[in-house]
């Protein structure tokens, strides 16, 4: 093994091995994880002999982002998009061209010598909220799941429309050349492009696992190649990989109930919340360590001087997005006189919340870190340091300002949960009641017979028998409801001790010679499902 590749394979794994001792400290100290990691980052960063290190654009849209993504869009809800797509179109859509178009003139007005198009630049770079900031801080917060559903889907969307108009932007300053017609044509173009190959391939993706003989291995391994294949070829033809991959996502989380084992569920499921974690914490730790190289490389004018700009356009981009939560709200409420929508009051508590969510990220600085270094004159790009600057600043300030104040706006706004709606747990429990109802009727009408020569299924009916009996129980409002959870809470206590003591038996048999460890292995994840689902049982009271 040569000696760069080693040191290439140290420097990973004590990277991986550092951020997760962060998480730790962060869940102690109770922050959300990106947040803690950034400030750590900005915080090392400061140490001398901390070598630079630079964020390749190329490792973020093509290695990094592909995963975030589509994770993201497994774990979407796709009811949930459909209920609330138009405020989600809104806010992926006009929430960042009206953030770019606000950044293009205040930057115009506040820079010396800085053009309207480098204005839509730098608009388009900073615009969208980052998809990984926002999944990854909303699960620290308590927020009404619309709320949740609707910036997830956001945050799922947006880095399509501000790379499209990053890339026009970018297109008018290096070619001198904009005709908005022909951006708006390229535009749809490249989001029906998009779409279709993402649907193209999870269509592929179906076929291939309903009717291969794939196993759970062969399953998880493909997902993994799914989305870069999906990504990458929707680049090749200069199409969107950002809405090939939340597009072919969707579809195939749809579909995993369908064509997937409950063993490709189980490991596919344990694998990207893993690789996902991992992605997330090392590249919001290296946002922190860009610190000295962007602002060493401001040279043209005083790193005050650029501070002060960064912070007014940051100022401007969370007004905006306020403004444009609240413009939103009104909208909604002008337009259901005419048409259905999801809700035809939003208020103005949820407006605040989706305002105050803005958090930018590392898709941001990837942005302004791959505009080029020259012009095709061989001029210089007229302020590329300085796009590096503000964006840098702007993350920094949302990522760390919004997302640790976001607890607090939330406690004191106090966003409601839209009226009629179920809480998960009273969906939970009036599916499960389904369900035991289902298996006790086919148990107990299908198999009589056998059930009076098997113990094991006469155990199983009386178990379903009591355990319905408990689940109507504590789905009415009368007074066996409190009863009813408290026996079911408590055989779910006891259960998970007793499992627990089988664990215990189990390691024992570790140290026996005439016992192999994958059995035991075998009997380990055995154990492991049992307790997970005493867990969620547990949760759901």
């Amino acid at each position: 093994m040569s000696g760069q590749l080693h040191n290439l394979i140290f420097l990973c794994l004590g990277l991986v091995f550092s951020v997760s001792l962060l998480v730790i400290v962060a869940q102690k100290v109770k922050i959300a994880y990106p947040v803690f990691l950034v400030l750590a980052g900005l915080a090392v960063s400061f140490v001398p002999i901390v070598p630079a290190i630079h964020i390749d654009p190329e490792l973020v849209f093509v290695v990094i982002l592909p995963p975030i993504l589509f994770d993201a869009a497994n774990n979407m809800s796709l009811k949930a998009l459909w209920k609330w797509r138009r405020i989600i179109s809104v806010m992926a859509l006009g929430f960042v061209l009206f953030t770019a178009t606000a950044v293009a003139f205040v930057s115009y007005w506040l820079i010396p010598g800085f053009t309207l198009s480098q204005g839509f630049l730098l608009g388009a770079i900073i615009s969208p909220p980052d998809a990984a900031a926002a999944v990854s801080v909303l699960r620290y917060t308590r927020l009404p799941k619309s709320v949740v559903s609707i910036l997830e889907g956001e945050s799922l969307l947006n880095d399509a429309t501000s790379l499209t108009l990053f890339q026009f932007a970018l297109a008018a300053i290096t070619t001198h050349n904009f005709v908005w017609f022909e951006a708006v044509t390229g535009f749809v173009i490249v989001v029906i492009s998009g779409i279709g190959i993402g649907l193209a391939f999870g269509l592929l993706s179906y076929i291939i696992y309903k009717w291969l003989p794939t196993n759970a291995n062969v399953d998880v391994a493909f997902s993994i190649v799914l989305p870069y294949l999906m990504y990458l070829s929707a680049e090749a033809v200069h199409s969107s990989g950002v809405l090939a991959v939340v597009s072919g996502g969707l579809f195939t989380a749809y579909q995993a109930h369908f064509i997937f084992s409950h063993q490709s569920r189980l490991k596919a499921a344990a694998l990207w919340s893993s690789v996902v974690f991992i992605l997330n914490a090392v590249i919001f730790f290296l946002i922190g360590l860009q610190l000295p190289e962007i602002t060493e490389s401001i040279k043209s004018i005083p790193v005050l001087t650029a501070f002060n700009y960064a912070l007014i356009i940051t100022l401007v981009v969370i007004i905006v997005r306020i403004i444009s939560g609240f413009t939103s709200s009104a909208f909604t409420r002008f337009i259901s006189r005419y048409i259905t929508v999801a809700q035809s009051n939003p208020g103005w508590r949820n407006p605040i919340i989706i305002g105050w969510v803005g958090m930018r990220g590392v898709v941001s600085l990837a942005s302004a870190a791959s505009i080029p270094l020259l012009l095709p004159n061989g001029q210089p790009f007229p302020d590329r340091n300085l796009f590096l600057f503000i964006t840098f600043v702007v993350i920094i300030v949302t990522l760390v300002g919004q997302g640790l104040s976001l607890p607090w706006v939330i406690r004191k706004v106090k966003p409601e949960a839209f009226p009629n709606a179920k809480s998960d747990d009273q969906q939970r429990l009036e599916i499960e009641l389904e369900l035991y109802h289902v298996a006790f009727d086919k148990l107990t009408s299908g198999y009589a017979l056998d059930i009076q020569h098997n113990s094991l299924l006469e155990y199983r009916a009386q178990f379903l028998k009591h355990k319905l009996q408990l689940l109507k129980e504590a789905n009415s409002d009368d007074g066996t409801r409190a009863r009813a959870v408290h026996l079911i809470g408590h055989f779910q206590q006891i259960m998970m001790e007793v499992t627990e003591q089988e664990r215990k038996k189990l390691h024992s048999f570790r140290k026996r010679a005439d016992y192999d460890d994958d059995v035991i292995r075998a009997i380990e994840h055995r154990l492991d499902l049992e307790e997970e689902q005493l867990q969620e049982d547990s949760d759901d009271l």
